[in-house]
């Protein structure tokens, strides 16, 4: 260092400095960026989840998250510049201690307070602003990903895909925040080091001198020697670390395998305990588990391979320059403060080098995030463009040539032919596996191995109960309205309703928030179900064994109060008990192999 910097001009230089380069990081980082999502695939993934956020549309004109973006990115170049100064004041200090300069030393004591309060507030203006931006780019992430799950029935839909997605739901709950928060930390990670690497590369210049090495004299060798040390360390990291994208792919499939399997056995546990299967139970977990585990040996295996050489070669990066500078100071060359300061530039260059290097592990469980979340939105698409019979909006129920078969293409029904007006009703029979409960699916669009048309009531004016009635979670008041907001029901609606299918008992707990779905019996669900059609009120009703779990005294009341309640309601029941039949005027055998035949 040629002597003391002038403090005063110092800091004003810095301030342009850190516009000019955030401005210039800016603009370097877009056309990278833009480089990247056209030439690779992570690019290109990155692309598809993120740019549809950052980018304003007619829509949605807000520059919200850009501005977030700008000012991160401020802070994090004010961070390289500060890291900058503190070398210099580190310098300072040392030097004054060196040379017993007592006025010295106290300034640069104050200067440190003073710049480490500046310090204090950036990092908590960072924090503040980071997790806001990531907050608000999560929700949105969060939306778009959900929606795009439920849109066209994809979440039901996806399991007649070709390639199945394990475990969407822990995509959606888990990847989505990965995705967010690597792709801050990686981000502004990789420019913050790109910038310091340039910042102290011109300190390690300035303070680097020549070297002779086996009789040749290398000019400022501490840079080029800094440059080839990480270089060459590098190449072999990403060579020892590759196979950590695939195992953390892995990782996270099993985990949420296993996490499925542990879903099930609490959504199932009366009927395990029924069967007393413990035993199969536990042993299929510990299969999962095993899997997980085997993994997890293969991921910490690699990792001391990966961190074992990351680790030596950090160690060796901080005798270097003390190996290198130590004899000039010596010599009489350079000062203590040229000493510490070429320690800490050197440090920051080797750092800023080996960012990819030493993140190489993020940047493995963050392909596999991309990989998933990607899948996913390709599994949805998939589901979305399967076949699908002609559905319309129509008054009754029409069904013109509706053909179904199996998923190898069996015949189930060939062209059936029904049409049902207001008040009718039909039971659909049949031998198991003959189609009934097919053809109700069909009927509602959730089965892609048919062809035909289906003219009926859409939305709400359509209801279908299967045998065991979904009930969601909330307040029993939001189990009646469902599907619709439960604010429609009224208290005294709903008192009436429950009396009505005999659960009166209930009357008082209507905005209970618990489990109903295991606080109420299979039959008692069934009977909600059908207070759910009392509160909706629909046109059409789709019945799929929704009495089995009642006897038939409440199955005939059931029948009879929908008849009495909603007599211009058409109603289509499967079902295997002949007090059925004389419940329904109409009727549709199924023969099996696509035969079926219709009468009274």
């Amino acid at each position: 260092m040629d002597g003391p910097i002038d403090w005063a001009s110092e800091w004003f230089n810095s301030i342009v400095w850190i516009l000019a380069v955030t401005a210039a990081a800016a603009v370097g980082s877009a056309l990278i960026g833009m480089l990247l999502m056209r030439t690779t695939a992570w690019g290109r993934q990155f692309r598809r989840l993120a740019m549809p956020y950052f980018r304003p549309t007619r829509d949605r004109r807000t520059w919200g998250p850009l501005l977030l973006i700008l000012t991160v990115l401020l802070i994090t170049i004010t961070t390289v510049r500060m890291n900058v100064l503190f070398s210099y004041q580190s310098n300072g200090l040392y030097t004054a201690l060196q040379e017993l300069d007592a006025d010295g030393f106290w300034f640069y004591i104050v200067l440190f307070l003073g710049m480490a309060a500046i310090w204090v507030v950036k990092e908590l203006t960072r924090v503040y602003v980071q997790s806001v931006l990531s907050i608000r780019w999560r929700v949105w992430t969060n939306d778009r990903m959900v929606g795009d799950w439920l849109s066209g029935g994809a979440y039901h839909r996806g399991q007649f895909v070709k390639d199945r997605v394990d475990n969407p739901d822990q995509r959606i709950q888990e990847d989505v925040q990965s995705f967010v928060s690597l792709s801050l930390t990686l981000a502004f990670g990789a420019i913050g080091s790109l910038v310091s690497l340039v910042s102290f590369t011109l300190i390690l210049w300035e303070l680097s001198g020549p070297l002779n090495v086996f009789g040749v004299e290398v000019p400022r060798a501490m840079v080029f020697f800094a440059f080839l040390y990480v270089i060459v360390a590098s190449v072999i990291a990403f060579r020892i670390g590759r196979p950590l994208i695939r195992l953390n792919f892995l990782n996270e499939q099993l985990t949420g395998s296993f996490r499925y399997a542990l879903v099930r056995v609490r959504e199932n546990s009366e009927r395990i305990a029924f069967y007393r299967g413990e035993e199969v139970e536990g042993a299929t977990l510990d299969r999962r588990f095993a899997a997980v585990i085997d993994n997890v040996w293969a991921i910490l295996y690699r990792n001391l391979k990966f961190l074992g050489f990351n680790f030596v070669i950090t160690q060796g990066a901080e005798i270097v320059p003390l190996v290198i500078q130590g004899p000039r100071f010596l010599a009489g060359s350079i000062t203590l403060g040229d000493v510490t300061q070429t320690a800490t530039a050197f440090g920051q260059v080797h750092d800023s080098l080996s960012f990819f290097r030493n993140a190489y592990d993020d940047f493995a469980g963050y392909r596999a995030v991309l990989n998933r979340l990607t899948g996913l939105l390709d599994a949805n698409e998939e589901a979305r463009d399967l076949p699908s019979i002609d559905l319309a909006e129509g008054e009754g129920l029409q069904v013109r040539a509706m053909t179904v078969r199996t998923p190898d293409g069996a015949p189930l029904v060939d062209d059936l032919e029904l049409s049902l007006t207001a008040g009718d009703t039909l039971i659909i029979k049949g031998p198991s596996g003959s189609g009934k409960t097919t053809i109700l699916r069909t009927m509602a669009d959730l089965w892609p191995y048919a062809e035909g048309s289906v003219r009926r009531p859409l939305g709400g004016r359509s209801l279908f109960l299967s045998q065991q009635p979904y009930v969601p979670l909330g307040s029993l008041r939001t189990a009646l309205a469902y599907p619709e907001p439960p604010e429609q029901v009224e208290d005294d609606s709903a008192r009436a309703i429950l009396q009505q299918v005999q659960l009166g008992h209930l009357v008082d707990q209507l905005d209970d928030d618990v489990d109903w779905s295991r606080r109420l019996s299979p039959g008692e669900q069934q009977r909600i179900g059908f207070a759910r059609i009392l509160v909706g009120r629909p046109d059409v009703v789709f019945l799929d064994e929704a009495t089995s779990a009642v006897d038939e005294g409440i199955e005939h009341m059931l029948y009879q109060l929908i008849r009495a309640e909603l007599p211009e309601t058409i109603v289509v029941s499967v079902g295997h008990r002949s007090t059925l039949d004389s419940l329904h005027a109409g009727k549709l055998e199924l023969a099996g192999g696509g035969g079926w035949t219709t009468g009274d």
